[in-house]
């Protein structure tokens, strides 16, 4: 596997295990309050759905030529991959609370065990069903664009298909095994990662869609990566220094405000 392969394994790898995570927690609060049978065809029904996504829309995606994917794939992966780096820095700096999967799976259970028992169909629980379902194709779809967009900018979505496929298992097969959720997954430190390779990518394909070559080819990443993580880490510990001596000076006051939107919860 060269340079350019393995950073693609694992930016697709680690991208689409943040996702397995908060879709197995779904399930698992589905499964474990209400029906597993039910919340199981949920998932399946969900794959069926994201099965047809990738088979209409792999082809289209090969088919556009490579400088316009780039371009276009590049710009998209900036947005994501600033948005999860954003919030990544004021969690990291304590302007953000920090992601508690344990808090979701607790939450996603209330929720679950409140909800009446409706049988419709061939499914004993339809609101089993259903939470499940979402929960599959809401984050599967994430898992779908992240593959196929890496996989095809790099002419290779074999190999990003298995990174997705290897990240699904391996999270699934640990919240099943376990039938709990995923809370000893550093999922906040994963998703500081992942916002600093998506920003990254983004950077690299983005320059070269707009015809610009960087040294190295494909080498260039691995200036690329740790100098966004780095300037991303000294951002988060100037954040901190600011936070700590503001709460110093005035207990009352927070910068929470300006610097984020209160309805973000990812």
């Amino acid at each position: 596997m060269t340079g350019g392969s393995g950073a693609l394994f694992v930016a697709v790898f680690l991208a689409c295990a943040v996702e397995a995570v908060e879709a197995t927690t779904i399930v698992l609060a589905a499964g474990t309050a209400r029906d597993w049978r039910s919340a199981l065809t949920g998932v399946g029904s969900g794959l069926l759905v994201l099965a047809a996504v990738v088979a209409a829309l792999g082809p289209g995606v090969s088919a556009i030529p490579l400088h316009y994917l780039r371009l276009v794939v590049g710009g998209l992966l900036l947005v994501f991959g600033l948005q999860w780096l954003r919030k990544a820095v004021l969690r990291a700096s304590g302007y953000k609370a920090l992601h508690d999967e344990a808090e979701l799976y607790r939450e996603e259970l209330e929720a679950a065990r409140a909800a009446v028992r409706e049988r419709r169909g061939f499914v004993d629980d339809w609101y089993a069903f259903t939470l499940s379902f979402k929960g599959v194709v809401l984050e599967g779809l994430e898992v779908v664009f992240i593959a196929l967009t890496f996989g095809s900018n790099q002419r290779d979505i074999p190999l990003a298909a298995v990174a997705a496929a290897a990240a699904v298992l391996v999270v699934a097969g640990a919240g099943f095994a376990v039938r709990a959720p995923l809370a000893r997954v550093p999922e906040n430190t994963l998703k500081f990662v992942v916002g600093v390779m998506l920003t990254s990518f983004g950077l690299f394909w983005g320059t070269q869609g707009a015809g610009a070559r960087w040294p190295g080819d494909d080498a260039a990443l691995l200036v690329i990566v740790p100098a966004v993580g780095a300037y991303s880490l000294l951002i988060s510990a100037a954040l901190r220094r600011r936070r700590s001596s503001t709460q110093v000076e005035a207990p009352d006051v927070t910068l929470e405000p300006a610097l984020m939107n209160p309805r973000e919860s990812r």
